[in-house]
């Protein structure tokens, strides 16, 4: 009777776990040499995820490293690429244009960044 409790518990515990965090990542592709918006853009990205996301991991990748190559390809990323994924379904959203648009306001980078991943979660 303890074990059927027990591992009751621990079910009822997994599944509330589950449903608290998200399936999301947000990852930033990269080449070896950095331009001053590239880092930005990893700046903001990170201060807008500690401060609104706290939790969802953040990616950073070297397309040009070989140990990447695979990644790469999967996301079509051969230079700085920032994109909103959702490890257990395989869905991607391209965040780069926005981000790229939006990296002279961190405020609107924020405010944009913020909204999509709320949609990308909802969707």
């Amino acid at each position: 009777m303890f074990v059927s409790l027990f591992q009751l518990s621990f079910n009822s515990f997994a599944q509330n776990k589950q449903a608290e965090t998200p399936s999301l990542q947000v990852i930033q592709f990269h080449l070896e040499h950095r331009c001053i918006s590239c880092l930005k853009i990893e700046k903001f990205t990170k201060a807008s995820l500690t401060k609104y996301f706290p939790g969802v991991p953040f990616e950073l990748v070297n397309v040009e490293e070989k140990k990447n190559a695979k990644k790469a390809e999967e996301f079509q990323a051969s230079g700085t690429a920032l994109f909103l994924y959702n490890p257990k379904t395989g869905k991607k959203k391209d965040f780069t244009a926005s981000a790229f648009l939006n990296v002279g306001d961190e405020s609107k980078f924020e405010a944009e960044l913020k909204k999509a991943i709320e949609e990308f979660i909802k969707s």
